[in-house]
């Protein structure tokens, strides 16, 4: 993967296939660097078995092949950061990853394209789950959730091009005084 917003596309779809109701996504810098990258979902949650091997390339649940490199890959590209990713996940009650990386490591990925990567997940996604997304650096804050949308929206669907357009346009405005110059 090439930067860090695919990771976190392909991480999210876990979630969704895992059946959650709502994923939160966050993404903390601190004043040092390091960048959290949280997932967090209420879907079915893995077994202890699972949970144990899943940091395995040759680990999966899908049933069209016999690996799953989302996980594995991520983890390794933390840990070339001096970072490292860490799972917990109680089934029946979900799941949620913690991802570090030291955004000073020349071997950190850029964030990419964080607001077209949330746009398509919730258009992708438009009936269920919920998403929801917290930006906090030194520089700011902000949160996005689906939930809030559908309630000002009443009833148009959130896959509509213009909604769809305006959520991207949005989110952009918001997270480039968050993110913009530091993990690009």
């Amino acid at each position: 993967m090439r930067d860090l917003s695919l990771h976190i596309l392909d991480l999210a779809q876990n979630s969704v296939r895992a059946n959650a109701t709502v994923v939160h996504l966050s993404l903390l810098l601190n004043e040092a660097g390091l960048l959290t990258l949280i997932i967090e979902d209420d879907g079915c949650g893995m077994n202890a078995e699972l949970l144990s091997r899943v940091q395995s390339p040759f680990a999966t649940t899908r049933t069209t092949r016999k690996v799953g490199l989302g996980i594995p890959m991520m983890a390794e590209n933390c840990r070339l950061t001096g970072g490292d990713l860490s799972i917990e996940s109680t089934m029946g009650k979900g799941t949620k990853l913690t991802a570090t990386l030291d955004t000073h490591s020349i071997d950190c990925l850029p964030l990419g394209d964080l607001a077209g990567t949330v746009t398509t997940l919730v258009t992708a996604n438009p009936d269920h789950p919920e998403f929801t997304l917290r930006c906090v650096s030194p520089t700011g804050e902000m949160q996005f959730d689906t939930r809030e949308i559908r309630a000002a929206l009443q009833g148009v669907a959130l896959n509509e091009p213009e909604i769809a357009t305006w959520m991207m346009e949005s989110l952009e405005e918001e997270i480039e005084p968050i993110f913009g110059g530091v993990i690009q």
